[in-house]
C-alpha cells in the first residue's frame, strides 16, 4: 500500500516524465499547436473570412486617393548672387537639428494657411464639404472662419513632410482625391515655404537695417564728440603733429609731433657740428706739427691741399737740385751756389709764413665749430626739457586718440554692415529650392488592395487566435490526459473510447437472454456490458488492460486487490468500466468478484441480474449467506444490489463495519474485488470506504465532466485522493480527441488495433 501511495502522490512533472519519457520536446509542442489549430479551425476560418470580408467592403466603399511628391533641397553652400561671402550668416553646413527644424517649419500652420489662402481651398468641397450652416443658415463671418479652420485641418492631415535619409532633401507628400490637385498642392506647399523664407529674411534684414541706422546715427555723434575733444586737448596743450613723407618703398605717410621733428633735426645738426669740430681740431694739430718741420714732405703737402705751399715746395726742390749741382761743380763757396742758397732760404721763409697763415685760418674754423657745437648742445638740452613736459601731456592725448580710434572702428564696422544689409534687402535669396516638382501620380496610393487584404488577413488571424485562445481557456471540461494530470495531480490511466451498441447476435449470453425475453435492462439496452471480452483487440479492451496493469503495479506483492470505481456525477460510464474490467480480468483466469456498491442506483444489477431477489443488502443484514447472493457467470462472480421502491437503506452501509468484514472475507477467496461505488458528488458516504479499499479509480466523462467540479470534490475528500490510483477518461470521441492529443501517444500506432 505504501508503494501505491507513493505513486499517486508524485508531483505532476514527475508523472509526466515517467509517462512521456522526459520533458516536453519540440515535437510535442508542435503537436500541441497543431492540435490547437485542428480544434479551433472553424474559429480561424470564420473570423478570418469575416476580417477579409470587411477588408473587401472597405476596398469597395473607400474612394481612391492619390499622393504626389515634391522634392526640396535645403542647401546653404550655393553661390550667393550679389552678396559677399563674409556677410552670409547661413553659409555654414547644416546639421541634423537645422534640417529637422526646417521640417517643422514646413509642418507649421503658417505655411498651411498660406497654401489655403493662395489656392482657395476654402472653396473646395474636398477640404470643407458643404458650405451651408446649421438648419440651412449661413453666417458669413463665422462660416468663413470655420471653413478656413476646417480647410487647414484637412490640409495638415493629408500632407506628410519627411527627410530623405540623412540628406538635405525633404519629401513633401500630399494626398488628394484628384491626382492633379495632389500635385498642385504639393508644389504649393513648397512654393509657400520658399516665399515664407524670403519674407522672413526680408523682414529680418529690414529690422536689422533700421537698428543699424539708428546705431550709426548715435556713433556719428560720438565720433564728432571725440574728434573735437582731441583737437581741443591739442590746442590747450599746444601739441602739434606734422606729416612725414613716406620713406622709399613706404605705402603711406605718418604723423609725428613737432617736438620729435625738431629734436631729430637738432640731433642731426649736433652730430654734424661735432664732426666738423673734430675735423678742424685734427687739421690744426697737423699744421702745428708741420710748422716744426722745414719744408714739409709730399704727403703733408698733399694733406694740406694748399696750391701756394705746393708751388713753393716745388720751387724749393728745384733750387735745392740746382744748388747741389753748382756746389758739386763749383764748390759750396761759389757765389752762384751761395745765391741759390739765399733763394732757398727765402722760399723756406715763404712756406713758413704760408703755413702760419693756414694754421690761423684752421684755428679760427675750429673755434667756430666748437662754438656751434656748444650752441647746439644747449639748444638740444632745452628742447629735451620741453619734450619731457609735452610727453606727459601726450599721455592724456593718447587716451583720447585711442578712444576716438575705437569709436571710429565701430562706426566704420556698423556702416559697412548697414551697407551690406541694404544690399541683402535689395537682393533677398533663400537656401531652399525645389529639385523635383510634383507631378500628377498615375496610380492611387490608397486604399491598396494588397495592403488592406494583407492587414485584414493578419488582423483576422490575430483576432481568431485570441478568440480561439479564449475558448480554450474558458473550456471547463476535460479534453485530454494532460488536463487530467495538471488539474487532479494524478495519472491518467486510460483513454476509453465512446462505444456504439453491437448487433444482438454478438451480445454476450446474459444480455442475449434479456433480449430474447424482451427484458432490456435500463442501462444495458445498448449492449455496453461485456464488450471487452466480446472484442478483446479493440481500443476499449486495450484501455481496460491499462487499468489492470496500473492496479497490479500499485498493489504489487498483495494477495488480493480491492479496487473501487467512482465518478463525480451519474451517467459518466463508471458502471460500464467496472463491469467490463471485472469481466476482462476474469477472462484472463483470475478469480474476480464484482460488487454493485451503488446502493441508490444499482445499474449493473439491473443489467446482469434483473431476476435476482437478494443481494448485498441482505448479506450485510445477515438474512442470507454470501454464497446464496453471489451469482457466477463464465468465471466472474457478481454480488448484485436489490433495492425496493421504498427501501431507505443504502449509503449509510458503505462505511459500515459489516461491509468491511465482508470485504475481508472476500480477500481470502478472490484475487480482485472490484466495487462499483456510487457517485462521489451526491453521495458523501463514499468517503467511508477509504479504510477498506486499496485503490480508487476515478472515471471522468470526456467532454462533460467539469474540471473545477472534479477537483473541488477530490480536495474535499482527501482520504479518497490519497488512495486515488488515477483517472480514466471515458466516452472519448476519438475523432475529436485527436485534436487535443495525438492518438499514437495513447494507443501507439493506431493501425495496430
Amino acid at each position: 500500500m505504501d508503494t501505491r501511495t507513493a505513486i499517486s502522490a508524485k508531483p505532476i512533472d514527475q508523472i509526466d516524465r515517467e509517462s512521456l519519457g522526459g520533458t516536453i520536446s519540440v515535437s510535442d509542442l508542435v503537436e500541441q499547436i497543431w492540435g490547437f489549430i485542428r480544434r479551433q479551425y472553424l474559429v480561424f476560418l470564420i473570423v478570418s473570412a469575416c476580417s477579409v470580408g470587411l477588408g473587401l467592403v472597405y476596398l469597395l466603399t473607400t474612394p481612391a486617393r492619390y499622393t504626389a511628391h515634391a522634392m526640396m533641397l535645403i542647401d546653404s553652400s550655393k553661390l550667393r548672387v550679389m552678396q559677399q561671402q563674409q556677410v552670409s550668416f547661413a553659409d555654414t553646413p547644416l546639421d541634423t537639428t537645422q534640417v529637422e527644424t526646417q521640417v517643422e517649419v514646413l509642418k507649421s500652420d503658417g505655411i498651411g494657411l498660406a497654401v489655403v489662402r493662395e489656392m482657395r481651398l476654402t472653396e473646395d468641397a474636398e477640404f470643407v464639404g458643404s458650405g451651408a450652416g446649421l438648419w440651412g443658415t449661413d453666417n458669413s463671418a463665422q462660416n468663413a472662419e470655420s471653413r478656413l479652420s476646417q480647410a487647414l485641418v484637412t490640409l495638415l492631415r493629408q500632407r506628410i513632410i519627411t527627410r530623405v535619409g540623412r540628406t538635405y532633401v525633404l519629401d513633401i507628400a500630399f494626398t488628394s482625391l484628384s491626382p492633379d490637385r495632389a500635385a498642385q498642392i504639393a508644389n504649393g506647399i513648397a512654393e509657400a515655404y520658399i516665399v515664407d523664407q524670403l519674407e522672413s529674411k526680408y523682414q529680418a534684414t529690414r529690422r536689422a537695417s533700421k537698428w543699424l541706422q539708428d546705431r550709426i546715427t548715435e556713433l556719428r555723434e560720438q565720433v564728432s564728440a571725440v574728434d573735437r575733444a582731441v583737437l581741443d586737448y591739442k590746442e590747450k596743450n599746444k601739441i602739434f603733429d606734422i606729416a612725414v613723407a613716406p620713406a622709399a618703398g613706404g605705402s603711406s605717410a605718418s604723423a609725428r609731433s613737432l617736438e620729435e621733428q625738431q629734436l631729430a633735426e637738432i640731433s642731426s645738426q649736433l652730430s654734424t657740428a661735432r664732426a666738423a669740430s673734430t675735423e678742424a681740431k685734427a687739421r690744426l694739430d697737423r699744421i702745428q706739427e708741420v710748422l716744426k718741420m722745414g719744408i714739409p714732405d709730399a704727403s703733408v703737402v698733399d694733406s694740406l691741399r694748399s696750391e701756394i705751399v705746393i708751388r713753393l715746395r716745388n720751387q724749393y726742390l728745384d733750387l735745392a737740385a740746382r744748388e747741389g749741382l753748382l756746389s758739386q761743380r763749383y764748390g759750396s763757396d761759389h757765389q752762384a751756389a751761395i745765391n741759390v742758397r739765399a733763394q732757398m732760404e727765402q722760399i723756406r721763409q715763404s712756406v713758413s709764413d704760408e703755413l702760419r697763415r693756414i694754421a690761423e685760418s684752421t684755428k679760427s674754423e675750429y673755434e667756430i665749430a666748437t662754438a656751434r657745437e656748444q650752441s647746439l648742445k644747449d639748444k638740444l638740452a632745452d628742447m629735451v626739457s620741453d619734450a619731457r613736459i609735452t610727453n606727459r601731456e601726450r599721455i592724456g592725448l593718447r587716451e583720447l586718440e585711442s578712444n576716438a580710434q575705437a569709436i571710429h572702428t565701430i562706426y566704420d564696422s556698423f556702416l559697412q554692415r548697414y551697407m551690406e544689409a541694404i544690399q541683402q534687402q535689395s537682393f533677398p535669396i533663400t537656401e531652399s529650392r525645389v529639385i523635383s516638382a510634383a507631378g500628377a501620380p498615375k496610380q492611387k496610393s490608397s486604399p491598396r488592395a494588397s495592403v488592406v487584404l494583407g492587414l485584414a488577413t493578419v488582423m483576422g488571424l490575430v483576432l481568431s487566435l485570441a478568440v480561439a485562445g479564449l475558448r480554450e481557456a474558458l473550456d471547463p471540461v476535460f479534453r485530454s490526459r494532460r488536463q487530467v494530470q495538471e488539474t487532479l495531480q494524478v495519472k491518467c490511466l486510460a483513454v476509453v473510447p465512446l462505444l456504439d451498441a453491437p448487433p444482438r447476435s454478438r451480445l454476450p449470453r446474459p444480455w442475449r437472454r434479456n433480449v430474447v425475453q424482451d427484458v432490456a435492462p435500463p442501462a444495458a439496452a445498448d449492449g455496453m456490458f461485456g464488450r471487452a471480452v466480446l472484442d478483446p483487440s479493440s481500443l476499449f479492451a486495450a484501455s481496460l488492460r491499462s487499468i489492470k496493469v496500473a492496479v497490479d503495479v500499485s498493489t504489487a506483492g498483495q494477495r488480493s486487490r480491492v479496487v473501487g470505481l467512482l465518478s463525480m456525477a451519474p451517467n459518466e460510464g463508471k458502471s460500464t468500466i467496472a463491469s467490463n474490467l471485472a469481466e476482462l480480468v476474469a477472462h484472463l483466469g483470475k478469480k474476480v468478484i464484482l460488487i454493485d456498491g451503488d446502493l441508490r442506483n444499482p445499474t449493473i444489477s439491473r443489467a446482469m441480474a434483473a431476476d435476482a431477489t437478494s443481494g448485498l443488502l441482505e448479506v450485510l443484514a445477515g438474512t442470507i449467506g454470501l454464497q446464496t447472493a453471489v451469482r457466477t457467470e463464465r468465471g466472474l462472480a457478481f454480488l448484485p444490489t436489490i433495492i425496493g421502491p421504498r427501501d431507505v437503506r443504502g449509503s449509510e452501509l458503505l462505511g459500515s463495519e459489516s461491509l468491511k468484514l465482508l470485504i475481508d472475507e472476500l480477500r481470502d477467496t478472490y484475487d480482485y474485488i472490484i466495487i462499483d461505488l456510487p457517485p462521489l458528488g451526491p453521495v458523501a458516504e463514499v468517503r467511508g470506504t477509504a479504510s477498506m479499499i486499496d485503490s480508487y479509480v476515478q472515471v471522468i466523462e470526456w467532454g462533460r465532466s467539469r474540471k473545477n467540479t472534479v477537483r473541488q470534490q477530490l480536495l474535499g475528500a482527501p482520504e479518497i485522493h490519497e488512495r486515488l490510483l488515477g483517472a480514466v477518461l471515458n466516452k472519448v470521441d476519438l475523432r475529436v480527441f485527436g485534436r487535443h492529443e495525438t492518438l499514437d501517444t495513447v494507443y501507439g500506432q493506431s493501425g495496430y488495433y
